[in-house]
């Protein structure tokens, strides 16, 4: 006979940290999310992101409501998504870093329409603002894709798991 075992529903710990705990089981791909703001790149690192539609193409990022960066990226009218290559942990956390210049010893280029993206990732994304919606202490961003690059070379992503960054291995 084989017993599985599940979730405890009897006073579970739900606390903030217990959860960021539970959730760094989970592998994700680290994104970019950058902006030409008065001619000067602006841009913040984002693991939450998901494809959400093909008809119409649209995608999804989730954005602390704490974020100092994203007010300011918001009101763009267009946005750069870079999915980050395996070689690019400085640019994450470059890009991930409360206070200084987060695009030092980072490089990226923008499109004429004032999206940010960090060169050499694996995916890039033009996007528009579609929707935000309040997701409890974050805002789900849904974002309509207005262009898209994948690099030739197939770079592989970068990969946030366990609190750490780490590479696929084929």
């Amino acid at each position: 006979m084989v017993t599985a075992t599940g979730p405890s529903t009897a006073r579970p710990d739900l606390s903030a940290e217990h959860l960021r705990r539970a959730f760094a089981h989970y592998p994700t791909g680290v994104v970019v999310v950058g902006a030409l703001i008065h001619d000067r790149p602006v841009g913040m690192a984002v693991s939450s992101f998901v494809s959400m539609s093909l008809e119409p193409p649209l995608v999804s990022v989730s954005i602390a409501k704490s974020s100092t960066t994203w007010p300011t990226l918001s009101a763009a009218p267009s946005l750069g998504l870079t999915v980050l290559s395996e070689h690019q942990e400085h640019a994450s956390r470059a890009l991930s870093a409360r206070q200084g210049d987060r695009f030092a010893g980072v490089h990226w280029r923008a499109d004429d329409d004032g999206a940010v993206f960090i060169t050499d990732g694996s995916l890039h994304l033009a996007v528009r603002v579609e929707e935000t919606l309040p997701a409890g202490d974050h805002h789900l961003v849904l974002l309509r894709i207005a262009g898209i690059s994948a690099d030739a070379a197939a770079r592989k992503p970068l990969v946030f798991h366990g609190s750490g960054y780490h590479r696929l291995v084929r």
